[in-house]
């Protein structure tokens, strides 16, 4: 708690007093320019790696791995678009950090390493997943239920007229 207080009252302060400097020795509209610029040229590089990201971790899904670094990435490149968009060298300093891949991989790589991320069945939701051969899957919730995921569709003459689900019948007449 008291890291976060020191953070909130330290970096602004530094980030004013070193616009300050900057402003007094290239001039306060070349100073706003450059502010806004790293803010601008970073969310187009935000944008990038993030869809790479986001690709990476789609290619492990698919291939049945939990996407854990890239997970982490994800998290640390929201962080670095909040750095961004906070105006300030050092806070875009630090984003700028954190965007670069070769930079950003191995301190999300220590990150999953450290066990700070909880795997499947974390204990922060208490949930255990399974993923079924057919596709879909169950989540066992804490208090017994289960929550079932997947597609199903109905086959013609399998249910008794009494037991249709009409709702579907006037969805199939619709189409």
């Amino acid at each position: 708690m008291r890291f976060l207080f020191i953070f909130f009252i330290a970096v602004p302060l530094g980030e004013m007093l070193l616009l300050f400097e900057v402003s007094d020795r290239i001039g306060s509209l070349t100073t706003l320019g450059l502010v806004v610029a790293t803010a601008v040229i970073g969310v187009q590089i935000l944008k990038r790696q993030g869809f790479a990201t986001l690709t990476r971790a789609n290619q492990k899904l698919q291939s049945g791995q939990l996407p854990a670094q890239e997970i982490v990435e994800g998290m640390l490149l929201a962080a670095a678009g909040a750095l961004l968009l906070t105006p300030g060298f050092i806070t875009d300093t630090i984003g700028f950090v954190l965007l670069t891949g070769p930079l950003r991989r191995p301190i999300a790589r220590s990150v999953v390493r450290s066990g700070m991320v909880k795997a499947m069945g974390g204990s922060a939701s208490g949930a255990n997943f399974r993923q079924w051969s057919s596709g879909g899957s169950r989540q066992e919730r804490p208090d017994g239920s289960n929550v079932y995921e997947g597609d199903y569709h109905e086959e013609p003459g399998s249910l008794p007229e009494n037991e249709r689900n009409p709702a579907a019948d006037s969805d199939k007449k619709d189409q």
